[in-house]
């Protein structure tokens, strides 16, 4: 079976990953981008080059107009949603620059209405067609334990679509459609990057990732690969659950120590 695969936040990082993947498995993939047209540019140039077609949408999640545009562009109906786009303390800086109680209402309404409101729109379709994945992938920090080094509302904003994973998942239990919520730990992104990373000379990184579990961060393609496997036949009987993927961060967040301990 040929899929039609939307993932939203495709140009970088996990998401990049994660089109690659369904894309050179055979499935249709469309995905979004806002800031990243040159990346989700290049991402569809080198599908192209494997004889592979896929689609990039300019998409602002949480904007309500956008939402609707995204939706009369698409050429068919989604088979598989992957609510992947997220703002994080840091990166929410490039969407919304005001004071603190306006970036906090950003990344609610970017990382946990924009999921919502789109999962509302498409969910009806795969019940109608009798088939349907929803992968919703929140964070370690908000979704699994509370990390005090982030802005309140990045967490809070994490625990909703973890709370929406939960309440899709009873609601659709009896239903055709799996859902399914990923919780990456410290990945090598940009949003962790900007958040964490960027500000770290060499010796302090190496400092930082050596109290991680497992001693390093977690690579973008790890997390594609287990969004992979979620949309496979095989982990439907997984629906409903709530991945903790941090390589037991979530167990342990005082291993995350972006400042040397003392």
């Amino acid at each position: 079976m040929t899929r039609n695969v939307l993932f939203t936040g495709g140009s970088s990082g996990i998401g990049r990953e994660a089109v690659l993947r369904f894309a050179r498995a055979g499935d249709t993939v469309w995905f979004t981008y806002l800031a990243g047209a040159d990346r989700a540019k290049a991402v569809v140039e080198q599908l192209a080059g494997e004889g592979i077609e896929a689609l990039a949408f300019e998409f602002s999640q949480g904007d309500w107009d956008s939402h609707e545009r995204l939706l009369a562009a698409l050429p068919g109906p989604v088979d598989v949603l992957v609510n992947n786009a997220a703002v994080g303390s840091k990166t929410v800086l490039e969407y919304e620059s005001g004071p603190a109680h306006e970036r906090a209402a950003a990344m609610l309404r970017i990382n946990s209405l924009g999921p919502l409101w789109l999962t509302q729109r498409i969910v009806p379709g795969m019940l109608e067609r009798g088939y349907g994945k929803v992968v919703n992938v929140a964070s370690v920090g908000g979704g699994i334990a509370p990390f005090p080094d982030f802005d309140p509302a990045d967490g809070m904003s994490k625990a909703a679509l973890v709370h929406l994973t939960r309440q899709l998942a009873v609601e659709l239990a009896h239903s055709p459609v799996d859902v399914f919520g990923v919780c990456p730990g410290a990945v090598e992104t940009n949003m962790l990057g900007a958040s964490v990373l960027d500000r770290m000379d060499d010796a302090t990184r190496s400092a930082f990732e050596a109290r991680l579990p497992k001693g390093r961060l977690i690579q973008p393609a790890e997390v594609a690969e287990v969004i992979r496997w979620l949309c496979a036949d095989g982990a439907a009987i997984l629906h409903g659950a709530v991945l903790d993927a941090s390589l037991g961060l979530g167990l342990a967040p005082g291993m995350f120590q972006p400042e040397p301990a003392r």
